[in-house]
């Protein structure tokens, strides 16, 4: 009897997400940042600018910018951080980039957990942020790659609904 409502509590934390949603990270100021779910990266990543370390009660900290918003240059959000680790991360592309690592919380939807993230200049990439295979596992999500949005909405955003894509690629 206990393993069946063990098993039904795992049905229940799970959520279903879609290959692009929207975040917050409050611990670092971010309301809302859409990020490219993507399982084909082991660590979520986000992007960072103007990255300065600094101690703090001799832990190593940093500060960094970051456009919280897709296609947005002008808005810049400061960003202050424990360092948890510094590590060599090799991107899709093969190349290897030694960076610092921190733990926040995500916010998806209901949800909330915290996860470990990158910190990488993604001013090439559509994205501002990927939500990586370890996050995924830690938040119980399920991807369904033909879906988008699938957590919901923040309160800021109103036109950004649940969807099928009929498409591929990193697409707005």
């Amino acid at each position: 009897m206990s393993d069946m409502n063990e098993t039904q509590r795992n049905e229940e934390v799970e959520t279903t997400v879609g290959w692009r949603e929207w975040l917050s990270l409050p611990q670092l100021g971010i309301e809302r940042i859409k990020a490219k779910v993507d399982t084909g990266a082991r660590t979520s990543a986000i992007h960072a600018f103007s990255v300065d370390e600094f101690k703090r009660d001799d832990d190593l900290w940093v500060k960094f910018c970051l456009h919280p918003n897709q296609g947005d240059t002008d808005t810049i959000q400061w960003c202050e951080a424990l360092v948890i680790d510094q590590r060599n991360v090799t991107d899709s592309g093969g190349h290897t980039e030694k960076r610092y690592v921190i733990h926040t919380d995500i916010h998806l939807g209901h949800k909330c957990w915290p996860a470990e993230i990158t910190l990488t200049n993604r001013d090439n990439m559509l994205f501002r942020m990927l939500l990586g295979r370890t996050a995924m596992t830690a938040g119980n999500l399920i991807v369904n790659p033909a879906m988008s949005f699938m957590a919901g909405q923040t309160v800021l955003e109103k036109n950004e609904h649940s969807q099928t894509e009929f498409f591929d690629g990193e697409s707005q």
